[in-house]
């Protein structure tokens, strides 16, 4: 296995030589098949984790959390990074902590957003900036490059102003994020706008809009990243629901057959 430091000299120039996609296992089957896809990064996704532990969205907490990227970091050869959340609590110190545990955890980058879990839903972008900025300086006091990725949650809670979510990229980057990342943001001319108006690599949701930009488009627009959050997990049980109510069983000449799935496996494993 590489070690941390050495994944994350390959997850910072992942981000230096154009647009790449970095899926989000939700276990360590999920982590293992898509390394023997041939993906050469992974990151979590929050909603898909904790429901497979049976509860909804940000109700999985900090601990079990930092346990998943415990388990995770140790089914791949691939960099790790992580839906952090809005880093598990509201004050900036809380935020540097939890880039500090997710570090120590095996992580080499992660994501703390600015929406606030309560009825105010996004921050107020000073204290936001502030929250930014304290996690930027524990990333930048660890012995190698964590990715710390600043999101923009506005278009996730009907906040479609793309002024004010260019601003408060702009503001986090200036606070020290190494990638920035809006998700929900969805037309070519939005996505654009944005990457032209700061000087750190963009994040995508991929996935959005009536007619989805494919990834050769993303990287036309300039967007060096693009994740699929909770979609992998999300289609995973569509089939698996659809498939439970099918007393035809006509799904079972469509699965992919189970020795391809362990040599995924094994290819995923290193």
């Amino acid at each position: 296995m590489k070690t941390q430091a050495e994944k994350a000299a390959d997850f910072a120039r992942l981000h230096e030589r154009g647009c790449f996609v970095i899926p989000n296992p939700w276990d360590r089957g999920t982590a293992r098949l898509l390394a023997g896809l041939g993906f050469r990064a992974l990151t979590t996704t929050s909603a898909g984790y904790a429901r497979s532990l049976g509860v909804s969205d940000y109700q999985a907490g900090r601990d079990h959390v930092l346990a998943h990227v415990r388990d995770l970091v140790t089914a791949t050869d691939l960099p790790l990074a992580a839906d952090l959340e809005n880093g598990f609590g509201h004050a900036p110190e809380v935020c540097a902590e939890t880039i500090r545990l997710g570090a120590e955890a095996g992580l080499v980058g992660g994501s703390i957003e600015d929406a606030t879990g309560d009825a105010r839903v996004i921050y107020d972008m000073a204290e936001a900036a502030d929250r930014i900025r304290a996690a930027a300086e524990a990333a930048k006091a660890l012995p190698y490059t964590f990715m710390l990725v600043a999101r923009c949650e506005n278009y996730l809670h009907g906040r479609t102003d793309l002024a004010d979510t260019i601003a408060r990229l702009q503001a986090y980057q200036e606070a020290g994020a190494d990638v920035l990342y809006a998700p929900g943001v969805s037309t070519a001319e939005e996505i654009g706008e944005i990457c032209r108006s700061v000087d750190k690599p963009v994040n995508v949701l991929g996935g959005l809009g009536a007619k989805p930009l494919s990834v050769c488009e993303l990287a036309d627009l300039g967007v060096r990243r693009v994740s699929v959050g909770s979609w992998l997990h999300s289609a995973a049980m569509t089939a698996f629901v659809n498939a439970a109510q099918d007393e035809s069983f006509g799904y079972v000449s469509d699965l992919v057959v189970g020795r391809q799935m362990d040599q995924w496996l094994k290819e995923g494993a290193g």
